[in-house]
Parts: structure tokens; sequence; C-alpha cells
């Protein structure tokens, strides 16, 4: 199905997702060559380094590498190596740095510290010419082509399609790959999906809540992240879990929350949530599984159903900004480069 004629920048970068993914898939040699070496150095643990957004697919990453490789995963600080410069002794770790620009200061510090520590470096950058891609000791190219839009929008989807490639030559998960083979199907059919349900809500409201659990955490986040962002409205991902515990004293009918499902061994405690905030009154949107009542393509893999369900939350944000008379093209106060230290 063809998606609706884009009016922004953003729009035009969320539609071209599925097409993204489509390129990548015949990337798998580079994939499989990268797992060979990741291999042959038998890393015992996995640091990720990436803000924003890219610590969002850092998120995915852990979850992926954890329960199919058995790899423990930790999220990098580059204060200590850019601030405290006491970078931690890093010898049989696999480092991996998310970046879209691959130009922001401390990552590129974090980097060069992990390398020089012992660690195999990993770049998994837009721009292959970047300073971080430089520095890595192999780079993982997410080929989403030029992003004019300050949001990121595919390059994040496609570094997540990217880790998830990575994941399938490393466990050579059959099943996996034949989801993958999948995705740049239902990433185009996602494209159809009509959340602004939901979109037009939140774009409304003072704060708001996005919730999953597993794999689908770091979309949550990543989505939670975008509404901050793009409609400047407070929103905070967690886990369906966590939620539970404290920051559901937060939650009132006009504090809305999106809830991602995905088919997997989550999905009771994700029913659970959703059924106890519809029992108090609330105000919750359900994507994925049986009750899902927003539009959705049916499930799938649940390594991959969290990337496709970035599509629908991209274009209910981007109209919902729209609708709002924001430009969701360049939202106040971001670049698209963030030269921290």
């Amino acid at each position: 199905m063809v998606a609706q004629v884009a009016e922004t920048a953003m729009a035009r970068e969320i539609a071209e997702i599925p097409a993204g993914a489509a390129r990548l898939l015949q990337k798998r040699t580079e994939f499989q060559n990268i797992a060979e070496k990741i291999r042959a150095r038998r890393p015992r643990v996995v640091a990720v380094c990436g803000r924003g957004s890219s610590g969002h697919v850092g998120v995915y990453l852990r979850y992926l590498f954890e329960t199919q490789l058995r790899l423990l995963v930790s999220s990098a600080a580059p204060s200590v190596v850019t601030a405290y410069r006491r970078p931690p002794d890093m010898s049989d770790a696999l480092f991996v740095l998310i970046s879209q620009s691959g130009r922001s200061p401390d990552l590129v510090m974090a980097t060069q510290g992990a390398r020089s520590a012992g660690a195999l470096t990993l770049a998994v950058v837009n721009d292959v010419t970047s300073p971080a891609a430089a520095t890595a000791d192999f780079v993982l190219p997410i080929e989403a082509g030029p992003e004019k839009a300050v949001a990121a929008t595919k390059t994040v989807a496609l570094s997540m399609v990217a880790i998830a490639l990575l994941a399938a030559a490393l466990t050579q998960d059959t099943e996996l790959e034949k989801a993958l083979e999948r995705l740049p199907d239902r990433l185009q059919k996602a494209l159809t999906c009509d959340w602004s349900s939901w979109g037009n809500c939140v774009g409304d409201t003072r704060a708001a809540f996005v919730a999953a659990r597993g794999y689908g955490l770091g979309t949550a986040r990543e989505i939670a992240l975008k509404v901050t962002e793009t409609l400047q409205v407070p929103a905070l991902g967690f886990s369906a879990a966590e939620l539970r515990h404290g920051p559901r004293a937060a939650i009132k009918p006009e504090t809305p929350v999106l809830v991602l499902r995905q088919a997997d061994e989550c999905a009771p405690t994700v029913d659970d949530l959703v059924k106890d905030l519809l029992d108090a009154g609330e105000t919750v949107f359900v994507a994925g599984g049986p009750t899902s009542t927003l539009p959705w393509i049916g499930d799938d893999h649940p390594l991959t159903d969290p990337i496709t369900m970035l599509v629908p939350a991209y274009r209910a944000i981007e109209a919902a900004a729209r609708r709002r008379g924001l430009d969701p093209d360049h939202p106040e106060h971001l670049t698209k480069v963030t030269r921290t230290l």
C-alpha cells in the first residue's frame, strides 16, 4: 500500500523506513563478516554507548543480546572517560557506539577510551565518514540516507533493524531471519495504521506515558522522547512492570497511556497493566495483541514488532504537531548534532 503524501521532512523520512529496511537486508554478508569477528573475540560483556534516541536503540540491543546471546549488557557512561577520565578495564568487552551522526565529541572520546582500554569497538552509524566511524574497529552502516528533520525517525528505526540483523547473524536464528525478511513489507503496511486518536489526545494533554516491556521498552522510551521534543508535552516511557510501582500514582484520566504489546513471555504482565488501568478509568491506548484499541497489522515476531510499532507512532506525532501549529522538522532548542563532553 502507498502511504499518504508527505508534507514535512519528518513525514517523508518516516515513509522511507520500509525501503531502508529492504536495503539493509541486502547487506547481510557485511553483517555476517562483523558477526564472525565478534565471535572470534569471544566477548564476555557488552557496553552500549548512545544518547537520546540512540540510547533507546541501545535498550533494544540489550534485550536482544541478553536473551539471544546470553551476554551481559551495560550502558556506558561517557562522562567516566570525558569528565572523570577513569576508563574501566574493557578487555573481553564489546563496545557498541550507536549514533546517527557519529559526531558528538563525548561519544567519540568514549569510543576511543574503550578501544584503548582493550574493548572490541563497533560503531552503528548513518555517516560512515564520521569521527566515530573512524575511531571504531568495525562500522555497521545503517544507510538511511540524509535525514533533514531534526527529530530522528528513520535513523532510529533502521538502527534497530541493523541491530536485529546483527543478532540474527550472531545467533543464526532462522526464525528471526525469516521475520526480518518480512519486515520491509510489514513496515510499509504499518504506514497505513492511523494512530491519530492517540496522537491528538497526547497533543492536547499536559503529560503522557508510554509503557512496554522487554523487547518493546526501547521503543516505548523512544516514542515518549518524540512526544516530548516534537509536541512539547512531557512524556515518560516505562517498563510495564515498573509503571505499576511508584509512577502509577501520577497516572490520571487526563494523562493518557500508550501501551505497546508484543506476543511473547511479557504479554501477560502487559495485559494485566492494561486491565488495571482500564478498571481504574484511565485513558489507555493499546497497540498489539487481541485487545488492541489502535489499528494494527497483526502480531508477528516479538523481536521485530517493536520496530514496526515506531512507524504509526511517529506518523501520529508528526500529524499532531502540524495540527497544533508546531514545526515537526525543527523542534525548539533541538539540533541535529548535540556536541556534549
